[in-house]
Order: structure tokens, then sequence, then C-alpha cells
């Protein structure tokens, strides 16, 4: 009888033991997820800046304006603006400078792909808001976000759904947060005490801002700097979203909330982390919009090609999915 008592009270001390694992295990999960939401949404609370922009999206039923929240909840092709700044870390003291990098993306998800387009700074267009016609980098210093996407809607005739700037200032820390990147080097340059080779190059979050920033030694001058940019962001968000990533969430957010201003917010990019992530491995860097230098009253502008504008914008029509 003894022995019969003595295996039911292992057996119920085993089961007790292993219960009580499993609620630790559960209780020690749901303090993380509850911590790294709490860091998210702080995080959060500093990037996320919501714009009034004009909306080239309009639904043909009643619901009225399609906003990025709804394309991105329902898996539909959307376009992001990237700005790059160099204007020190965000803050509530941020002097607005110029967005001297400016990237449109446009990502599907029925392809699985994304295409990026870079826009030559000095590009010559109309300032909307101001009714000039100006370099197009200038709309980010006259009127922020709101300013820039408005101008680039208006260049390139497709809605801007989305956007985000980086601030390429406190970019080296989001490099050096996700643990260095590797990036695949096209020419043998210098620059701020770094030396760079052809091929296969890893850069840490100094040696990557040297890398974005080269241009005077570049036989293409600003477009062989935005190719680089271009490489590196591409870099960075094949990196965060690998598994070896998660571990180092609270550094990747604490570098983000100081270099990243955006008007989605944590459930929409939560979506865009859940559905687009495959996009990410099947970019295509379309080629730089053709054109030519010339002075207009005695300053410098790009003067974009009219043909080879309206093939571009065709191309990012058609993986937008509208007409």
């Amino acid at each position: 009888m003894s022995k019969k008592m003595s295996k039911k009270k292992k057996k119920k001390v085993l089961i007790i033991s292993c219960f009580s694992v499993i609620m630790l295990c559960i209780v020690g999960v749901g303090g993380m997820v509850l911590k790294a939401m709490i860091d998210v949404n702080t995080a959060m609370g500093t990037m996320y800046a919501p714009v009034k922009t004009d909306n080239l999206r309009v639904d043909s039923g009643d619901s009225g304006e399609i906003t990025h929240d709804d394309l991105i909840k329902a898996q539909k092709p959307f376009s992001v603006l990237l700005l790059g700044t160099d204007t020190g870390d965000f803050g509530r003291t941020e002097t607005r400078g110029r967005s001297d990098t400016i990237i449109v993306c446009t990502i599907n998800p029925g392809e699985g792909s994304v295409k990026m387009l870079s826009i030559p700074r000095d590009t010559r267009t109309e300032i909307v808001g101001r009714g000039t016609m100006d370099k197009i980098n200038h709309a980010y210093a006259f009127g922020g976000a709101e300013m820039s996407i408005n101008t680039v809607q208006k260049f390139l005739g497709i809605p801007i759904d989305a956007y985000a700037v980086v601030n390429f200032a406190g970019f080296q820390k989001i490099v050096d947060a996700v643990g260095g990147i590797t990036v695949e080097n096209t020419l043998d340059f210098s620059i701020d005490g770094y030396s760079f080779t052809k091929g296969t190059t890893e850069l840490d979050g100094a040696r990557a801002l040297a890398y974005c920033r080269m241009r005077y030694d570049d036989p293409n001058g600003d477009f062989g700097r935005s190719e680089r940019q271009r490489q590196v962001i591409v870099a960075i968000a094949k990196k965060a979203l690998s598994f070896n990533s998660v571990a180092n969430y609270k550094q990747i957010l604490d570098s983000v909330a100081d270099s990243v201003l955006t008007d989605m917010d944590f459930e929409t990019l939560l979506s865009l982390a859940t559905n687009y992530s495959q996009c990410v491995n099947n970019v295509t860097q379309l080629p730089t919009l053709k054109g030519q230098g010339t002075k207009i009253d005695g300053i410098y502008y790009y003067i974009a090609d009219e043909a080879a504008l309206a093939e571009t914008v065709a191309e990012l029509k058609a993986h937008l999915e509208i007409d």
C-alpha cells in the first residue's frame, strides 16, 4: 500500500513540477511579450508623425479616400517615400534640413517584389504648396514630409501612400543595432579615414555612414551615392527581419526611434512585417532618371528627360497595379 501511495505521490509531484515549469515559461514569455509591446509603443510614440497630404487614391464606392492602412491590411500594392536628411537626431529642437536622399519604393506583395527609384536631389520641379519651380529636395526644408510627398506625387503622377524620413546622422546606430550589414561594393575609394575595396564588404555603423556619403570620388557623382544608399537600406531591411535580430529588438527600437519619422503606426508596421517581408528578397533598383544638368539664373538644376520619366512612371504604375 505504501509503495502504491509512493508511486502516486511521485507521479503527482512530477505532474505538478511539469505544470509549474510550463506556467513559468508561459509567464516568462508573456512578460517578454508585454515588455516588447511597451518598448514598441514607446518607440512608436517618438517615430509616429502622421501628415495630411493630397490623396490621389479615391474609392469608386462610398468609402472615400483609400489610406495606406487600407492597402496594407488588404495586402495590396502600395508606395513609400523614403527621405534621407542629415540634421542630427530627431527631437523637439530638430532643425529641418533638405532631403538629400529621395527614394520612391513600390511594394507588390502579389509579385513579392519591391522597386526602388532614386530621384536626383537637384531635379527641377514644381514645389507643391509654394507654386514655385525649385530643386525637389528643397520641399522638405520648406514644408517637411507633407510638402515632399505632394511634390513627388505631382512630379511622378503616382500616389505616395506612406513615408519614412531617415536621419543619416543617427543612421550608423541602426546599422550597429542589427549587427552590421554586407554589401557588394563596385568601386575602390577612401573617405573619412575609411578605405573600401571592390567586392563583398562588411560594414558597421560608422563605415556604412561613410559608404553612403561618398560622391566626389565617384565617376557617377550623386547617382553613385544614391546607388550605395539604396544598397544599404535594402541590407538593413533584410538584416532587421532576420531571426538573429529579434533578440536585439530593444537596441534596434532605440536606434530607430532616434533616427526615423513615419506615418505608419505600430499596427500597420506589424501587418507590413507579417505580410510583406518576402518582398525584401526581390528588390529591383530602377535606373536613376535620365536627364541633364543646367544652370538657370546661375543655379544648378537637373532637368529630367520627359520620355525617360514617362517610361519610369509607367513601370511604377504597373507595379502598383493602377491605371
